[in-house]
C-alpha cells in the first residue's frame, strides 16, 4: 500500500532524512529542554523557529485542547495508512518531557483506540517509567496494547553533550525494562559523535533492542576508513542475530556501500517493526 502525501498541522509525511525514520509523524511542539549540543533543530535556518531551549506549542494550535482536536481529525482522515505504517512522535521536540508528555500520551491514546501503532523516540526515562510502570491509570491498558507500542531511545554515549537529559545508561536500563515487559524497542544511534562510543552503546543495548537506526551528524567530517571499520564491527555483532539494523542513506553513501550488499540483518527504510515478531 503506497503512502499518499499529507501535510497537516499535527500529522504529516516527513521528507529527506526524517523520512528514513517513519512515513508518518506527529509534531505538536517546537523546541526542547534536553539541551543537546548536537541537535539539528538548533542549527542553520531551523534554529529560529525550532531550536528553542523550551518546548512551545506550534503556532497553528490555539492550545493543547485544540491541538488534540486537530490531531483526531487528521488521524481519522488517514486512518488506513496510519494503521499500515504507524505514527512517529516526534522530530521537533522530545515527546516525553514534563511539558510535552501529556499531549503526547493523549494523542497516543487516540491512536491505540483506533489500532494505530505508535513509535515514541525520547531521552526522558522518568516519564516513560511513570507512564508505563508507575501509578498511571493507563498502565495496564498500555500493557494490553503493547503490540502497538514501540519506544525508542537516542543513544550517543556522550552525556556531557546532553546536559539536561537522563544518562545514556539510564536509557538503556529503561529499555531493558520495556523489553522484559514485552514492549517493542528501538534505538537511534544518531548522531554518531565518535565511532567507539556509538559501538559501545550498540553493544550495551543489543540484548534489549529490536531495531537500530544509525546515522551521521550533519556537517561533521568522518574518515571513510574509520566508518568502514565501524560498519564491519556492527555487522560482526549482529551476524547471527535476529535484531535489525538500518544504516541511513548518508552513512552508506560516504562508505560507498550499496544497501543491497548488506547482510540479512540490515533492513531498508520501509521495514515495519510492528510486522515483526522481534521484541
Amino acid at each position: 500500500m503506497g503512502t499518499k502525501s499529507f501535510n497537516g498541522k499535527a500529522i504529516y509525511n516527513p521528507k529527506g532524512k526524517a523520512g528514513e525514520y517513519s512515513e508518518w509523524a506527529c509534531n505538536f511542539y517546537n523546541g526542547c529542554s534536553n539541551g543537546c549540543e548536537y541537535c539539528y533543530c538548533k542549527k542553520g535556518i531551523l534554529a529560529k523557529t525550532m531550536g528553542g531551549n523550551e518546548p512551545t506549542l506550534k503556532k497553528c494550535f490555539k492550545n493543547e485542547e485544540h491541538a488534540l482536536e486537530v490531531f483526531k481529525k487528521e488521524l481519522l482522515s488517514n486512518i488506513e495508512q496510519l494503521k499500515e505504517h504507524s505514527l512517529f512522535f516526534s522530530f521537533t521536540t522530545d515527546p516525553m518531557l514534563e511539558d510535552t508528555y501529556y499531549l503526547t500520551m493523549s494523542a497516543v491514546n487516540v491512536c491505540l483506540a483506533n489500532d494505530v501503532p505508535v513509535k515514541i523516540l525520547t531521552k526522558c526515562t522518568r516519564k516513560v517509567l511513570s507512564v508505563f510502570f508507575g501509578d498511571s491509570v493507563y498502565k495496564d491498558y498500555y500493557k494490553s496494547k503493547k503490540h502497538l507500542i514501540a519506544i525508542g531511545f537516542t543513544l550517543t554515549g556522550h552525556d556531557e553533550l546532553e546536559p539536561h537529559a537522563p544518562s545514556n545508561e539510564e536509557r538503556i536500563e529503561v529499555m531493558k525494562m520495556l523489553h522484559d515487559e514485552g514492549f517493542k524497542t528501538f534505538a537511534s544511534i544518531e548522531p554518531i559523535i565518535d565511532f567507539d562510543s556509538s559501538l559501545r552503546m550498540i553493544e550495551r543495548s543489543a540484548p534489549y533492542c529490536s531495531l537500530f537506526k544509525i546515522g551521521l551528524e550533519s556537517g561533521k567530517r568522518y574518515f571513510k576508513r574509520e566508518l568502514l571499520e565501524f560498519i564491519n564491527n556492527v555487522n560482526w555483532i549482529f551476524e547471527d542475530s535476529t535484531k535489525k539494523i538500518y544504516f541511513k542513506d548518508s552513512l552508506l553513501q560516504l562508505a560507498e556501500i550499496d544497501r543491497k550488499n548488506l547482510g540479512a540483518h540490515c533492513v531498508s527504510r520501509d521495514y515495519n517493526l510492528f510486522k515483526s515478531d522481534e521484541v
